[in-house]
């Protein structure tokens, strides 16, 4: 390679500045092009890529540049470009440094571009993977690194919308399905639904269906293996009778809960084949996650204590995505018509908001017995879930 063989030759002060920085251009042109062909996401697999250009030139002291933190503002590369590299070079030549020394000096100058321009060497992860770099600095979009799989009828709307009160996270207000309907439509149709972020945000979308899709796993995986998943669960017999109430208030003359319930109401059978009712067998779809992604990568937020305790779960799922405890209590008021919390201050707003008139719908009147079988029913899988999440959230006490 021509730019291994200048610094295997003794070093010649006659070389010309000029020649010098052609030369570290077009290296430096050939480790961009590098990047752009490997199509770098922004979520980093966790297998080390084959080394690039850059890589083999000095493959051994990669690692030493993991922590680098990218930078946003296009501006500072065409700084770092004119006149960093000159300053390196020219300190090559007047201090007389020897062969390793102008080696280290030559890439340290690399890793200077390299972290103006968001790149990671060690990754080759790229701000300008996204498509979408702006040169005022206003963010791209990226992928989502955190999202909310579930459950239907569980309180996903509730934390995204307390969730997007914290200045780090940013988040898809519609539920994109991408990973369960619109999976054809491509990652880049994916990404553009995404709302901009800075470094050091988070971006977040939620679909509640993902947790009882069996692909959604997989292709999570696909996308992101670091992804960090938030699964809201509430009492499965609650969450299923206001499932049946959603779908009232859209169709009135659909057959009643109890009938729905049961596929013979003589014997008690239980019709799980109704979506209303396996939604809530929380263990069963657990374990299709837990093929690809390790426990330590989902929380479990309690549908109950973000109702009682709004401040308590929020701490919990800050902590999860290692961000600064921001929202607390002095956050939320307690709404006693709709029966929950509400926000003070939403986001981008200085007023209060509560949730739309969708949330907070009154049930309807269900015989006992009925709740009682449902009860019996869930109570095995409740308690396979409670010893798989290693949390008991009180649905049986």
């Amino acid at each position: 390679m021509a730019f291994s063989r200048v610094f295997l030759d003794p070093p010649s002060k006659s070389i010309s500045k000029t020649f010098a920085v052609m030369l570290l251009s077009i290296v430096t042109s050939l480790y961009f092009l590098h990047c752009l062909t490997e199509r770098c996401g922004t979520c980093i697999p966790t297998e080390r890529r084959e080394a690039g250009p850059v890589e083999g030139f000095y493959a051994s002291k990669l690692k030493d540049f993991e922590s680098l933190r990218r930078k946003r503002l296009l501006q500072k590369w065409t700084v770092m470009r004119h006149h960093s590299l000159i300053h390196q070079l020219e300190s090559v030549r007047e201090e007389g440094l020897s062969l390793i020394d102008a080696d280290r000096h030559v890439l340290q100058a690399h890793v200077k571009i390299s972290n103006s321009l968001d790149i990671d060497l060690e990754t080759g992860e790229s701000y300008f993977d996204s498509g979408k770099l702006s040169a005022l600095g206003e963010g791209s979009k990226k992928l989502p690194q955190a999202i909310i799989i579930g459950v239907k009828k569980g309180g996903t709307r509730a934390l995204l919308e307390f969730l997007r009160v914290h200045p780090d996270i940013r988040a898809v207000g519609a539920e994109p399905h991408f990973f369960d309907r619109n999976y054809d439509n491509g990652m880049d149709w994916y990404r553009d639904l995404m709302p901009k972020t800075l470094d050091g945000q988070i971006t977040m979308e939620k679909t509640p269906s993902y947790f009882v899709t069996r692909e959604a796993p997989a292709r999570i995986y696909a996308m992101c293996r670091d992804t960090k998943l938030i699964v809201v669960v509430r009492d499965p017999v609650t969450r299923a009778i206001s499932d049946y109430t959603q779908t009232l208030s859209k169709k009135p003359d659909i057959p009643t809960f109890e009938s729905l319930t049961f596929k013979n109401r003589t014997t008690g059978l239980i019709d799980t084949s109704w979506s209303a009712i396996q939604i809530g067998i929380y263990a069963k779809h657990l374990d299709n996650w837990l093929q690809f992604f390790p426990m330590s990568q989902i929380l479990f937020v309690s549908g109950e204590r973000l109702i009682s305790d709004p401040a308590g779960e929020l701490g919990r799922v800050q902590d999860f995505l290692g961000l600064k405890r921001i929202i607390t209590d002095k956050h939320f008021y307690f709404n006693q018509t709709k029966g929950f919390p509400c926000l003070k201050k939403a986001e981008g707003s200085s007023k209060p908001h509560c949730l739309g008139k969708t949330k907070g719908r009154t049930h309807p009147n269900i015989h006992p017995e009925v709740v009682q079988r449902l009860r019996d029913f869930y109570r095995p899988f409740n308690m396979k879930f409670y010893q798989m999440t290693g949390r008991k959230f009180g649905w049986d006490d």
